[in-house]
């Protein structure tokens, strides 16, 4: 994939990401295989954590410290539930 999109030539700045563990393991083998390649990608300062992702976890941390809790719908569901009542459902396959 790097060769692909010709990133092997030092020119991957940095890459933001969600929080998944996954993100942070993939950023350090991307390092490694980038060092493979004689191209310096040290991880830890090239991997930008989605800055409104954190501060969506810490308010949810600080939200449910003081017991509020969100709505326990999509508003997209909550909409249907409006449209159709709460008791019906849809089957999209059959007309």
């Amino acid at each position: 994939m790097l060769d692909r999109f010709e990133l092997t030539d030092g020119r991957l700045l940095g890459i933001t990401t969600g929080n998944a563990s996954s993100n942070y393991s993939m950023t350090r083998e991307l390092q490694s295989t980038l060092e493979a390649s004689g191209i310096e990608w040290p991880a830890l300062r090239n991997h930008i954590p989605c800055m409104a992702h954190v501060i969506q976890l810490a308010l949810g941390a600080f939200m449910s410290s003081l017991g509020v809790k969100g709505p326990t719908k999509s508003w997209e569901a909550h909409e249907r539930d409006q449209q159709f009542g709460e008791n019906e459902s849809i089957d999209i396959g059959k007309s």
